[in-house]
């Protein structure tokens, strides 16, 4: 029988659908875990469908700061009115599957462990799981999961919907994302807490076949290896929210996908190696990792408004994929020793063809860093709308391809010699501040226009599911689960 929608929840519903409309750094897959005993099962579960009461609604709710950003949230801030337990491996405490469910006011503890793929592409050992086409409203949820691939909230399949609002996700096993999408699902989420500790456990979360995920406020914190805030093989969307990663990125996109922060607050302190395919360290990174994950083609990185701090290493890496980054009045705020962006080969790909190829539109955008593109990458740059870029490009000597272009009251100034291969700028938009620049080998003179061509960007485009470079893929997904 089809739960009954409270009003409370199609609210909820109609004001996620407005924001949509307006608007993992490695996969878990074939990857390690722990086999636990297989024998428990549900021992609790004393109401798995809840309307909740209005009146008695979790008071934070309507606890709200005066700038009417969404309060961090704590267990003890929900109201509990009921408890769903399972420790099973591989199942779930609640289950939408091709139906309707509303659930409120419910605290969900998960044990039990899963591995590899049927976990991270399929749900399995997600404490809350919908698939088939199902939909689940959610609201004053507190969400607790400790084992391998126990990731929290899981959405599988197109047409399958998960909305949630003003509830309290942690999850402590590896591998165990908050907010988890695959296989086109679609996540909505509003005014959420989500910590995560183990490994490979980004807050936002996707994997193969990726989806749609629209998070609006709340708090998202992860301290894990090889665990940003936001891991994207989907397209998501993030809107005034706090992001803070104590030991990975901020954020990982990975192939043709993206991921779109507006008026966001993102803390990045990347510190610890999940991996040894690249010795930098970065904020955000861009890349196809040739797994198979994710498809092949142009990705995007979008930041409009908002605060990005970077504690370590780059801002931005870019690596073997093609990405245009579009930032609009962002605060970037550099507090590591690297740089502002790397593009340029690392472990990924075939070697001679794995650089990145970046596009990189600012607007009404300030820019304080230098920039290196390696000889297999290149850079289109374009500044606008009064957009300020302070810093070098390739200092050490011509690389890669760079084409600059400069709007008419945008400007450059440099901070040491650059090599460019081409440029187009008004008189009196580049200050050399005692550097040289020099453009196809050929040393600007200051005060001077100049016209050039952008360097032509290639995108190769494959369904993600195959090997692209002739190999065997890896983390070939399993047939789909018939549960």
């Amino acid at each position: 029988m089809k739960a009954k929608v409270s009003r409370k929840c199609m609210v909820f519903i109609a004001i996620l659908s407005a924001i949509a409309t307006t608007v993992a750094f490695t996969s878990c897959s074939s990857g390690s875990s722990s086999s636990g005993s297989g024998g428990s099962s549900a021992v609790s579960q004393s109401s798995q469908t809840s309307t909740g009461d209005e009146a008695s609604s979790d008071k934070a709710a309507t606890e709200a700061s005066a700038d009417g950003s969404s309060k961090q949230l704590t267990e003890s801030d929900i109201t509990i009115n009921d408890t769903v337990e399972n420790s099973a491996d591989g199942e779930h405490a609640i289950t939408a599957d091709g139906e309707s469910k509303t659930v409120s006011n419910t605290l969900v503890n998960k044990t039990g462990d899963s591995s590899g793929d049927e976990a991270d592409f399929y749900g399995e050992n997600a404490a809350i799981f919908a698939t088939n086409g199902g939909t689940l409203d959610l609201s004053n949820m507190v969400v607790k999961t400790n084992g391998t691939h126990a990731n929290a909230v899981f959405s599988y399949g197109e047409g399958t919907t998960v909305n949630i609002s003003d509830s309290y996700i942690e999850t402590s096993g590896n591998c165990s994302g908050g907010l988890m999408t695959t296989g086109g699902g679609t996540m909505n989420a509003a005014n959420l807490t989500i910590n995560t500790s183990g490994n490979s456990s980004a807050a936002i979360r996707s994997d193969r076949g990726g989806g749609t995920v629209n998070v609006n406020g709340g708090y998202y914190t992860t301290s894990g290896k090889g665990s940003p805030v936001i891991y994207s093989t989907a397209d998501i969307t993030v809107s005034d929210a706090t992001l803070t990663s104590t030991a990975s990125q901020g954020v990982v996109v990975e192939g043709k996908n993206s991921v779109t922060l507006n008026n966001v607050d993102l803390t990045a302190d990347n510190n610890t190696k999940n991996s040894d395919k690249s010795s930098y360290y970065q904020a955000v990174m861009i890349y196809q990792s040739m797994s198979g994950d994710a498809a092949q083609g142009k990705s995007s990185f979008t930041m409009n408004g908002g605060t990005l701090t970077n504690k370590n290493g780059d801002v931005f890496f870019e690596n073997n994929t093609a990405t245009d980054i579009n930032l609009s009045g962002a605060q970037i705020k550099n507090e590591g020793d690297g740089i502002f962006l790397r593009a340029a080969a690392a472990g990924w790909g075939t070697e001679g063809s794995n650089g990145g190829q970046v596009t990189l539109n600012a607007t009404n955008q300030v820019i304080d860093g230098d920039m290196v593109v390696d000889k297999v990458s290149n850079l289109n740059l374009y500044l606008k709308s009064g957009s300020t870029f302070t810093g070098a490009i390739n200092s050490d000597g011509q690389a890669g391809e760079v084409y600059v272009e400069i709007e008419d009251g945008s400007t450059w100034t440099l901070t040491g010699d650059s090599y460019i291969t081409s440029l187009t700028c008004p008189a009196g938009s580049i200050n050399l501040n005692g550097h040289k620049l020099y453009v196809n080998g050929v040393e600007y003179k200051e005060g001077s226009a100049s016209t050039g061509t952008a360097i032509e960007v290639t995108v190769s485009e494959s369904s993600g599911h195959g090997a692209p470079d002739g190999g065997k893929p890896e983390g070939n997904p399993p047939a789909k689960p018939n549960n």
